[in-house]
Parts: structure tokens; sequence; C-alpha cells
């Protein structure tokens, strides 16, 4: 479908300016935006200029066409010319100079919705140049096209002078429209980049609490099969003295039942060497699940002063030497902390010493670039070199005697607390004798006024 308009001979440069100001007032009528008008109507003046220059003469024809169910406003311009030798070349960009014949059939081109050329030699150029029609335009019939034309024919003369300031002012508003726009997109793509950065970064966030959470997982991991093993054993041997404890008072009973007096006394001890033992493991236990709480205060420590007071609370044998080097630190520490690890180190040494005549112990102490390395030493039985390991896990001695009056904790608590402080406790033993040698922070020093 095809509903013609108007046609317009193109001999001077006054047509061309008549054709701009066609285009302009068809696309307006036929509701085209003020964008769009200027892009059609300098679309058809690129081409009719060209008419002029190279040809001299030629027309232009305004029509509502209709493709693929769109109508659009159409301008046919034909010319009677040689026509173009290298229109393929022309449109592929590659073969024009700005300004020349081509450069207007490449601008026309890009301002148009659909743009068709054909040319042949000493028959002419067609060109068609369609800009599409809004949906929402005014309804179009024959007649209204009619009075348009004879509107257009009434129209006074036009100066070709005025048509051009006015071409110009529209292109300058089309131009200055194109620059806001570019503005606005460039403060777009500023919004995108600084949203991208920020997106970076949150994922960044993101990963570092993921793998956060995966550390503190396997951390959580860890701390539930030491609970599992813990409440495992303590089960265990807690089981033993009480079921020691049943006999016992089942003996107790049937002796008192037959009138055996005498045998119940000798059983009474028996039993209490049974909750003394318990006693002592609970003791322990609850040692144990104290030992490296964050929460407990600190004091000034005088290293000598809190040595004395655990050897005072030892039972130290008559024999029993205990040497302590001079001049300790003064610390500012957990002082719950130090009385357990060398309360429980030196309470190992007096307990199982084999030769308590013949024995002694040595505490050391040397402060190193970030740490302060403690040692207590003693000459009794050694320590097998195959249970070194496994002396700081719980319940495990180490040593072939066993020990009633041991809840088999001591090293375990030790090893806690120690490892709660950050440092490292490690045994050295050849034959005769054991050197247990203990790191801690050397910035809880006191440093002297």
């Amino acid at each position: 479908m095809q509903l013609s308009i108007l046609k317009i001979n193109i001999n001077n440069e006054l047509d061309v300016v008549l054709a701009y100001k066609r285009a302009m007032q068809l696309s307006e009528r036929l509701g085209l935006q003020q964008a769009n008008q200027t892009k059609f109507a300098t679309a058809v003046s690129e081409i009719c200029r060209n008419v002029v220059e190279h040809v001299g003469s030629g027309t232009i024809q305004f029509n509502i066409s209709e493709v693929s169910g769109f109508k659009y406003l159409e301008a046919f311009v034909t010319d009677r010319g040689r026509g173009i030798g290298n229109l393929d070349l022309i449109l592929e960009n590659r073969a024009y100079k700005i300004n020349s014949r081509g450069s207007g059939i490449i601008n026309s081109k890009k301002l148009s919705d659909l743009f068709e050329i054909e040319s042949d030699f000493a028959k002419g150029t067609r060109v068609k140049l369609l800009k599409k029609l809004p949906a929402t335009g005014p309804s179009i019939s024959k007649d209204t096209l009619e009075k348009w034309a004879l509107e257009f024919e009434r129209e006074a003369d036009i100066s070709p002078y005025a048509e051009i300031k006015t071409q110009n002012m529209q292109l300058l508003e089309v131009l200055e429209q194109l620059r806001i726009r570019n503005l606005e997109a460039e403060q777009q793509l500023q919004e995108i980049r600084r949203l991208n950065t920020q997106l970076q970064k949150s994922n960044q966030e993101i990963n570092q609490l993921l793998d956060e959470r995966e550390k503190k997982n396997l951390i959580l991991q860890d701390i539930n099969q030491h609970l599992d093993a813990f409440a495992h054993t303590v089960s265990h041997d807690l089981r033993a003295p009480l079921q020691n404890i049943n006999g016992i008072a089942t003996a107790l009973e049937a002796c008192l039942e037959a009138g055996q007096l005498e045998e119940a006394n000798h059983v009474f001890p028996m039993l209490r060497q049974q909750t003394q033992k318990m006693d002592r493991l609970i003791t322990g236990i609850l040692a144990y699940s104290l030992a490296g709480h964050h929460n407990l205060p600190k004091k000034v420590i005088d290293m000598q002063v809190l040595l004395h007071q655990v050897i005072s609370s030892l039972n130290v044998p008559p024999l029993f030497k205990i040497d302590v080097q001079p001049e300790l630190p003064i610390l500012y520490t957990q002082e719950i902390y130090l009385y357990q690890v060398f309360s429980n180190l030196l309470g190992n040494a007096i307990k199982y010493h084999d030769q308590p005549e013949k024995a002694f112990v040595r505490i050391n102490f040397e402060a190193q670039q970030d740490w302060l390395y403690f040692t207590v030493e003693d000459n009794g039985p050694g320590i097998a070199e195959e249970a070194q390991h496994q002396i700081f896990s719980m319940y495990e001695s180490g040593n072939a005697m066993s020990r009633p009056d041991s809840s088999g904790l001591g090293l375990s608590i030790v090893r806690k607390i120690i490892e709660e402080k950050g440092g490292n406790i490690w045994v050295d033993s050849q034959g005769r004798g054991s050197r247990f040698s203990f790191t801690w922070p050397k910035e809880e020093i006191v440093q002297e006024s």
C-alpha cells in the first residue's frame, strides 16, 4: 500500500531547501518526534544536494508506504544521470571522501530507518529514504494528503536563507539533545562502574566471611571430636571407681551382716581410697575444662614468690632437692595458669621419682626474642621414647608404675594452658632424667621502672 503526497522537481539549491522544508512539515504532521523530523529532513537534503551537484536535475516524491505491516514516510529521489560506478564500495565506507557524493549517501543511510539505492549506467540513480511512523500518529486518508498538498501549493515563496537558518537551529537543537544524552550515558556508565566496584568488594567480603565460617566450622568439628573423646574417656574412668566403691560397699555390708567387724575395719580404708581417687579425678576434670578460659583476670606475679607457694603446697620428701634459678621475671598474667603448670610439673617430678633420697629438680628460665623459655629438669627414672608423644594426652602418664593418687590429667591440663597462651611444651628424656620445656609470651614481662 502506497499513498502519494507531493512531488518536487530538484534543479537548484532552492529546491533542495524546499525539499528539506517539506520533509520537516510532513514528518511533523505525521507525528514524528523532533529529533526524527530533523534526521529525515537532513537525509532528504543530502540526497537532493547530490542530485544538484552531480547530475543537475531530478525529482523527489513523498509517499506513505507500508513495509512488513508498518507505515513509513518515504522520500523517493530519482535522477537521469550517468549512474554511480562504485556504489558497492561507497556503501562499504571505503570509497568516499568527506563532502563527496559518497559521504552524502552514507550519512543519509545512517539517518534513515530503511534505505534503498539503485544506480545503472546512463539510466540514473534511484534512492528511497524511509522513516518509520509512530503507531500513535494521526489517522491518514487520501483526502487528508490532498488537502496537505493544496496547502503547500498556496504557501508563500520561501526564503532560502531563512530556511537554512531554521535548518541550522534545528540541527543545533538535535546536537544539544545528543550532548545531553551522551552526558546521561556517561553518568550511567560511571554509576555502573561504581556499582561493579561495590559488587566486587561485597563479593570479596562474602568470600572472606565464607572462609572464616569454614575455618570456624573446622575448629568446631575439632572441638566436638575432642568433646566426644573427652566424654567417652571421662565416663569410662568415672565408672571404674564407682564400680569399685559399689563392690567395697557390698563387701562391707556382708561383713556387717556376718558380724565381722575386724574385717570391716580393713575394708573402710579401701573405700576411702576409692572416694579420694574419684575426688582427684573429678577435680582434675574440672581443672581441664577450665584451662584456657580467656575471662580469667590477670595480675602482677612475682615468679619467685609463686614458685615458693607451689613448692610449699606439695608433699616434698625431706631429702628431695628443688633448685630454683634466682632472678626470675615478674609477669602480668593469669596466676592460676602458672600455678597449675608448675604444680603439675613439680608434682609429677616428685610423685614418679624412684630414688627420693637422691632426687633433685632444677627450674631454669631464659628470655629470648619473642618468648620466655622455662625448664623443669629432674634426675628421675626418665620417660621411654615411645611414650613421650603420649604423655600430654588425657589419662596418659608415660610411666609403667601405676599411681592410685594420679588422675592422669595433669600434663594434658598443662598443655592446654600453654597452648591457650600461644606457646608450646615438649619433653626431652634419654635414659634417666627428664627435662620439660615450655614457652610463655614475652610480652607479659613487667618492665622495671
